[in-house]
């Protein structure tokens, strides 16, 4: 049977966008290469064809969840009228604490890999632009040091709400910590 020829390229973003999905979703670790192909409708073995290993795959589905982040953050910020305040409380909603296959890769895949000793270039990208837009955005004259701390404020609440039984804790968490980063990016 011949595929076209961008039959290898499709197949190959699928793959990453799953594994994207499933990592953030599940965790890197419990995400194991035979569920992920079978899902996808592909054999095990299939999967060499497209990457190395497993932490090649972990790499390119890191990398492309940064930039689906980048893009989502763009678009937030684009046209608003308080770009920050509109981030903030995209970020600590109740729908990203419920949707972690489709939200941040920092409290899920990277906080996997630093507790494993893997840390990635990729991460430090990915902070590196949350907090230039953070600090782009922040008045006085501490933007860059207030941007380390509502960025570690952010990914902690959406982190810790996500991992507390409580319905009314998890709540408590993400809108006190909306409510008083949203006020220090509006100078209050």
């Amino acid at each position: 049977m011949r595929y076209s020829e961008d039959h290898k390229a499709k197949t190959h973003q699928r793959i990453i966008d799953e594994a994207a999905l499933r990592f953030r979703r599940d965790g890197i670790g419990a995400t194991g290469l035979q569920p992920l192909m079978k899902a996808l409708g592909l054999t095990h073995g299939g999967f060499y064809a497209h990457f190395k290993s497993k932490d090649d795959l972990v790499e390119t589905a890191l990398r492309h969840a940064a930039e689906e982040l980048t893009a989502t953050s763009e678009a937030l910020a684009k046209d608003a009228e308080e770009p920050l305040t509109r981030f903030i409380a995209s970020y600590l909603s109740s729908a990203h604490r419920a949707n972690p296959g489709a939200g941040c890769p920092l409290p899920t895949m990277s906080a996997e890999l630093g507790q494993r000793g893997e840390a990635s270039e990729i991460t430090d990208a990915l902070i590196r632009d949350r907090l230039a837009l953070i600090e782009e955005n922040l008045p006085g004259d501490d933007a860059v040091e207030q941007s380390v701390l509502l960025l570690s404020a952010m990914v902690g609440a959406l982190l810790l709400s996500r991992s507390v039984k409580d319905p009314e804790l998890s709540d408590r968490l993400l809108k006190t910590t909306r409510r008083r980063l949203i006020e220090q990016a509006q100078g209050r």
